[in-house]
């Protein structure tokens, strides 16, 4: 087993179903909010923090497409969908007192900064979290490839996935109850087995820079602090 990273800095990525709480759309203040006292809690601890963001509880691009509709016009609207979460997480972490900018790879400068790769990297630097939206501001990436290609753009230390359940299962959990969880397997082994907790493009970034992924119940409490400082949360990718 490879022993458990203490990343400096990270890329944390979140889905937009992670914003519903009990909802069935938009975006939970409450959750929100939680999420927002976790990161600012290792950020005060002098992690550094990059965070990207989903849409799916607004839009997903996905679902023009399978109603026969235009796939580029839905991913860029699924796009705009991320920035509403990204200004809402924003919010919640100024309002812990933490400095935070949140950056659009499309640009719409009268809401938000155009994320630029040395401008992201110097807020970094001065301890503040970058929120991340707009994907890769391309149609047909996913925001877990975003992810990995913003956590390398950044030179994080490693990603960390927060998901709905606490690890990679060989099946859903949710759905069959002899599922079982993994506490390390391979990038290669991710791609071949088909666990779909990210799309195949982002495990192969991952894969071929050496990045590593730590997928982790986003809904634990103390499980970011707990990964940071090194500890077995979740299930780790890696060689």
């Amino acid at each position: 087993m490879p022993p458990r990273p203490k990343p400096k800095r990270i890329l944390l990525k979140l889905s937009g179903e992670a914003f519903l709480g009990d909802q069935q759309f938009g975006i939970d203040d409450k959750v929100v909010s939680r999420y927002a006292a976790e990161i600012a809690g290792v950020a005060r601890n002098g992690t550094e923090v990059a965070v990207v963001i989903g849409g799916g509880n607004i839009f997903r691009g996905l679902a023009i497409a399978a109603k026969g509709g235009d796939r580029v016009t839905g991913d860029h609207m699924g796009m705009l969908a991320t920035v509403m979460n990204a200004l809402a997480l924003e919010a919640a972490l100024v309002r812990e007192g933490m400095e935070a900018r949140a950056l659009s790879a499309i640009e719409m400068p009268s809401v938000c900064e155009t994320y630029v790769h040395r401008l992201a990297a110097g807020h970094m630097r001065r301890k503040i979290i970058v929120v991340l939206a707009g994907g890769t501001g391309n149609p047909f990436f996913t925001t877990d490839s975003g992810a990995a290609l913003r956590a390398l753009e950044l030179e994080c230390d490693a990603l960390l996935k927060g998901t709905q359940v606490d690890g990679v299962y060989s099946a859903d959990p949710r759905r069959d109850a002899n599922a079982t969880r993994y506490e390390h397997v391979t990038y290669h082994e991710a791609i071949v087995r088909g666990l779909a907790v990210m799309d195949t493009a982002a495990f192969a970034l991952a894969r071929d820079n050496g990045l590593p992924i730590i997928v982790f119940n986003i809904h634990e409490p103390g499980a970011l602090a707990r990964i940071v400082a090194g500890d077995a949360v979740g299930t780790l990718v890696s060689d």
